[in-house]
C-alpha cells in the first residue's frame, strides 16, 4: 500500500470498526459485549481519535461527517454519525434504517448514476460496491438480533 492509501485506510478502518461492529455482531452475548466496547469507544472517540489519526474526524452526533459530499452520494436512513479522513479523502457514515432497506439504499445510489458491483443481499443483510468517479461507496446493511437495521457507507475518492 502506498503512504497515501494508508493515510486513508487506517482512519476508515478504525471508523468502520467503531461504527459497524454492532451491525456485525452475531449473538446476543457477543453483541452486548461489542455494544459496550463500541459505546465506550464512541464516547471517548472525538478529539482523541482525530489527533491519533492525523486529523481524521469521528462523530456520533447524528450529523454527516465534515466534508461529506451529500449532493453526490445519497444516504438512506437516519444518520447516527460518521468519520472523515484528513483532507476529505474518505468518509464513513452510519445510518439506522426502519427495515432491511438494502434495496432502497442500492436503488438510491444507482439512481444517482453509481454502477454496482459485488452486490449480494438477503432478508437480513446486504453488501455492495458502487462507483461513480471520483467516488467509490462500499455499502453494508445488517439487521441485529434485536431487529435494528444499520447501514454503513464507506466512501473513498479515486
Amino acid at each position: 500500500m502506498t503512504t497515501s492509501t494508508l493515510k486513508i485506510a487506517r482512519p476508515l478502518s478504525l471508523a468502520l470498526l467503531i461504527f459497524a461492529a454492532p451491525a456485525l455482531a452475531g449473538c446476543s452475548v457477543a453483541e452486548n459485549m461489542v455494544n459496550g466496547v463500541v459505546s465506550e469507544a464512541q464516547n471517548q472517540a472525538g478529539d482523541a481519535i482525530s489527533e491519533a489519526l492525523g486529523g481524521a474526524g469521528v462523530s456520533t452526533d447524528g450529523e454527516l461527517p465534515t466534508g461529506f459530499p451529500s449532493d453526490e452520494i445519497p444516504v438512506v436512513g437516519e444518520v447516527q454519525g460518521g468519520g472523515s479522513a484528513p483532507d476529505s479523502t474518505g468518509w464513513v457514515v452510519l445510518t439506522t434504517l426502519t427495515a432491511d432497506d438494502f434495496a432502497s439504499a442500492q436503488a438510491a445510489l444507482e439512481g444517482a448514476g453509481y454502477v454496482s458491483s459485488a452486490v449480494n443481499s438477503d432478508a437480513d443483510s446486504g453488501f455492495g460496491t458502487f462507483t461513480l468517479a471520483p467516488y467509490t461507496v462500499v455499502l453494508t446493511v445488517a439487521t441485529d438480533t434485536d431487529g435494528k437495521t444499520t447501514a454503513t457507507y464507506v466512501v473513498t475518492t479515486s
